[in-house]
C-alpha cells in the first residue's frame, strides 16, 4: 500500500539501502512501502531523516535520581526557611494575607525556588550588541546565590553565538543595505499609535502584506505586530464552542493559548503521529460531540513547521492526507521554518513540494529569519478578509512599527531575489550547508541530537540538571553563548542545549564551537548515543495503509 508521505523515517542513524531492497519501484523501511508516485499524484516527497534515540538506562536513573535528592533538599530548606533559620528571599504572601489561599505555591514555585534558582545565572544573559553571529556579553555576578545579579562593568567580547533564532544571518547592525530602513524612520517614525481597524494600517502596511502573499503563492495575507499574538489572538477568531481542536503534543504555548482562549474542545495527538491524528479523526467524525453526538461545527488541526524544542519537522505530506480524506482545517505555524528550510526559504511546504494551496492558514513569524518582529496570516482572501474583521489583534493590538515593515520588506525582497542579487538563496542555501555539517558532526562525536537532520534547530541531550548548569558555564569560559532548556519547557528528565545554526556561522566558527564540545562531552560525560532505537517508536512504527484524498 501507498504511504501519503512518501519518504524514508529512520530511528536513530540513517543507514543505505540498496537497489535489491526495491522492487518495482517500492521501497521499505521499517516495514512500510514508501513509493515515488502514489494515489495518481506524482509529486516527490522528500525523505524524513529524524532521530530521537533513547538514553541510557543509568543516564535516566542518575537523571531521576539528581532530581529527587534535589527536592528531598528542597523541602528541607523550605523548613528551615518557615522556621526562620534561613532568610527567604523568594515572594511571599503579606502578612495580613496569611490567611488566604497561597497565590505563590505550587510544585512550578518549589521548583524555580529550590532547583533552578541554583543554576539561573545560565538564563537571562543580557547581551549588548546586534545578534549576530557573534555578539557581546555583559559581565554579571552574584553574592546571593543566585537571587540578584550585579554588573562588573566588564564585556565579554565576540561571544559566538548559537543560541539566536538569527538563522539567515541578517539580524546585524547597521550597514548600507538596511539604508531604506533609515529613510522610513525619517519618513514615518517610529510608532503607529493605532490599532489596523483604526487608524494604523500604513501603506508599507500593504507593501508587506501583497509581498508576504506572493512569497507564499496564497491569495492574500495580513501582518500583525506581534508573533505570540498572531496566533494566541487569531485562532478564537476561527474556532469556538461547538469547534474541535487537534493539536500537536508538542506544540508553542502560543498555539496552546490560542487554543484554550477560543474555548473548542482540544484533544492532543501525539507528536508528528499520523495513527494517533487519524483515530482522533476518525473518531470526531463518527462520533460527533459528546453528549449530543451532534457533528463538529468544524475541526482544526494545529501543528508547527519545526518545532523549536525538538528540532523536528512536521510530517506534512501524512498529514495533509488526513485532512483532505475527513474534511478537516489545517493551520500550520512556520514560525521557525519560513525563511530557514525549503530551496529558496519557502518553507515545509516547499520542502516537501506541496501545493500551497492545501494548507488552509498559514501562520508564521518575522522574528527568526527575518531578523524583525511581528507575524502573518496568509491564505486564502476570504480567510484574511475576515480575520481583517473579526481579529482581536487587528481590532486591539497596536499596527506594526513602520522600520520594523521595511526591515521584513528588505530581507524577504533578498530572499525573492527581487533586490537584483542572489544574497538571499546563497544564505538560503549556507544555512543548509551549515545544519548538515553541525547535525553531523555532533552525531558522530556520540551526542544525543534530536530532530531531523535539516532542522537549523539542533537539540542536544543533557539531561542532568548539574550537567547544564555545567554545560552553560564552561561554554561561556570558552567564548561561546549557548540556551540551555529545562522544566518546564521540557519533560522533566530531558533537558537539553539548543543550537540555533545560522547562514552567518563561518566554518572556523563551527569547528571553535565543535572541538569546545567534543571537549566538554568528554569532561561531563555527555556522549550517550549509542544508536539506538528511538525513545519514541510510536512516532515512526506505522502500519501500511492508504490515505485517500
Amino acid at each position: 500500500m501507498a504511504d501519503p508521505g512518501g519518504g524514508a523515517v529512520y530511528n536513530g542513524t540513517p543507514h543505505n539501502q540498496s537497489a535489491a531492497d526495491c522492487h518495482g519501484g517500492n521501497c521499505w523501511k521499517n516495514g512500510v512501502v514508501k513509493e515515488s508516485q502514489q494515489n495518481g499524484n506524482s509529486n516527490f516527497y522528500r525523505p524524513i531523516v529524524e532521530s530521537f534515540e533513547e538514553a541510557p538506562l543509568h543516564v535516566m536513573v542518575f537523571t531521576y535520581l539528581g532530581y529527587g535528592i534535589g527536592t528531598l533538599f528542597g523541602y528541607l530548606r523550605d523548613f528551615l526557611r518557615n522556621s526562620g533559620i534561613e532568610k527567604c528571599n523568594a515572594a511571599v504572601e503579606r502578612e495580613e494575607q496569611k490567611d488566604f489561599v497561597p497565590l505563590y505555591q505550587n510544585f512550578e514555585n518549589f521548583y524555580i525556588r529550590n532547583i533552578y534558582m541554583r543554576i539561573r545565572d545560565n538564563w537571562n544573559r543580557p547581551i549588548c550588541s546586534a545578534p549576530g553571529a557573534v555578539f557581546d556579553v555583559m559581565e554579571r555576578v552574584t553574592d546571593d546565590y543566585n537571587w540578584t545579579f550585579r554588573f562588573t562593568g566588564r564585556i565579554i567580547k565576540d561571544v559566538i553565538n548559537m543560541g539566536s533564532y538569527n538563522f539567515l544571518g541578517l539580524a546585524a547592525k547597521y550597514d548600507e543595505s538596511m539604508r531604506t530602513v533609515k529613510e522610513v524612520i525619517e519618513t514615518y517614525g517610529l510608532g503607529v499609535g493605532s490599532t489596523r481597524q483604526e487608524m494604523g494600517t500604513l501603506d508599507k502596511h500593504k507593501e508587506l502584506e501583497d509581498l508576504v502573499a506572493k512569497f507564499l503563492n496564497v491569495e492574500a495575507a495580513m501582518v500583525f505586530g506581534m508573533g505570540f499574538a498572531t496566533n494566541s489572538m487569531n485562532i478564537p477568531a476561527l474556532v469556538g464552542k461547538g469547534c474541535l481542536i487537534l493539536s500537536d503534543e508538542l506544540n508553542h504555548a502560543s498555539l496552546v493559548l490560542g487554543a484554550r482562549l477560543s474555548g473548542a474542545t482540544i484533544r492532543i495527538f501525539k507528536h508528528n503521529n499520523v495513527q494517533s491524528l487519524e483515530k482522533l479523526l476518525r473518531d470526531a467524525v463518527i462520533y460527533g460531540q459528546p453528549r449530543t453526538r451532534r457533528a463538529w461545527r468544524k475541526i482544526l488541526i494545529l501543528v508547527e513547521g519545526i518545532y523549536s524544542m525538538e528540532g523536528s519537522i512536521v510530517h506534512l505530506p501524512d498529514i495533509v492526507a488526513l485532512k483532505k480524506k475527513y474534511k478537516a482545517y489545517l493551520y500550520m505555524d512556520e514560525a521557525h521554518s519560513i525563511g530557514s528550510v525549503g530551496p529558496t526559504g519557502r518553507g515545509v511546504v516547499e520542502f516537501f513540494g506541496l501545493d500551497p494551496r492545501d494548507i488552509d492558514v498559514y501562520m508564521g513569524t518575522f522574528t527568526k529569519s527575518f531578523g524583525a518582529a511581528g507575524g502573518y496570516i496568509a491564505g486564502r482572501k476570504d480567510l484574511v478578509d475576515y480575520l481583517r474583521t473579526h481579529s482581536h489583534s487587528a481590532a486591539y493590538g497596536t499596527s506594526m512599527s513602520p522600520p520594523v515593515a521595511e526591515q521584513i520588506i528588505r530581507v524577504m525582497k533578498l530572499i525573492m531575489g527581487l533586490d537584483g542579487t542572489t544574497e538571499g538563496l546563497q544564505r538560503v542555501q549556507q544555512l543548509a550547508k551549515n545544519t548538515r555539517y553541525f547535525r553531523q558532526r555532533l552525531s558522530k562525536m556520540g551526542f544525543i541530537v534530536y530532530g531531523n537532520e535539516e532542522s537549523p534547530v539542533v537539540p542536544l541531550l543533557l539531561y542532568m540538571p548539574a550537567k547544564v548548569a555545567a554545560f552553560a558555564r564552561h561554554l561561556l569560559n570558552r567564548k561561546i553563548g549557548v540556551v540551555v532548556v529545562g522544566f518546564p519547557a521540557t519533560p522533566l528528565a530531558e533537558a537539553r542545549a539548543r543550537f540555533c545554526v545560522s547562514a552567518a556561522h563561518t566554518q572556523e566558527m563551527l569547528d571553535t564551537v565543535l572541538e569546545a564540545l567534543d571537549e566538554m562531552g568528554d569532561l561531563l560525560n555527555l556522549k550517550y548515543s549509542r544508536n539506538r532505537k528511538s525513545a519514541r517508536p510510536e512516532l515512526y512504527d506505522e502500519m501500511s495503509f492508504e490515505l485517500e484524498d
